[in-house]
C-alpha cells in the first residue's frame, strides 16, 4: 500500500476483534491482536489464518517438519469488539480532557481501551 501519508487505523496490537469476512469469519468469539502492519493495511490475529510452513533442518531448528502459523489478514476484514455490546462495534475518535485521543464505540458510547 503505496501512500504519501501513513494511514492511521483504530486497530492496535493487543485489542480484541472479531472477523467479519474469510474463512475463519465468526463475529460472536473475540480474537486478540498479536500485530499491525501498518504500511501493508493488514493484521496478524491469534487463531487466525493458520497457514504450515515446511521447514529443512537448521542450526536454529534441528528437527526441521511442518511449522504452524498466523498470516496476516486485510485489517478492513476485522472489526473492534465491545465487551458491553457483545458484538463487532464501529469506532469513532474523540479528544477527552486531558487532550488525548479516545475511541469511542459509535453503538454504546463507550471508550475503548
Amino acid at each position: 500500500m503505496k501512500t504519501r501519508f501513513k494511514p492511521k487505523y483504530n486497530i492496535k496490537k493487543g485489542d480484541s476483534v472479531v472477523v467479519i469476512a474469510g474463512n475463519d469469519k465468526d463475529t460472536a468469539k473475540p480474537r486478540t491482536v498479536k500485530q499491525v502492519l501498518v504500511g501493508e493495511g493488514k493484521v496478524i490475529v491469534e487463531g487466525v489464518n493458520i497457514i504450515s510452513r515446511h521447514t529443512k533442518p537448521s542450526a536454529q531448528n534441528t528437527k526441521g517438519g511442518i511449522i504452524k502459523k498466523e498470516a496476516p489478514i486485510h485489517i478492513s476484514n476485522v472489526m473492534l469488539w465491545d465487551a458491553k455490546e457483545k458484538s463487532g462495534v464501529k469506532v469513532k475518535r474523540e479528544r477527552n480532557e486531558d487532550g488525548k485521543t479516545v475511541r469511542i464505540s459509535k453503538k454504546s458510547g463507550e471508550v475503548i481501551k
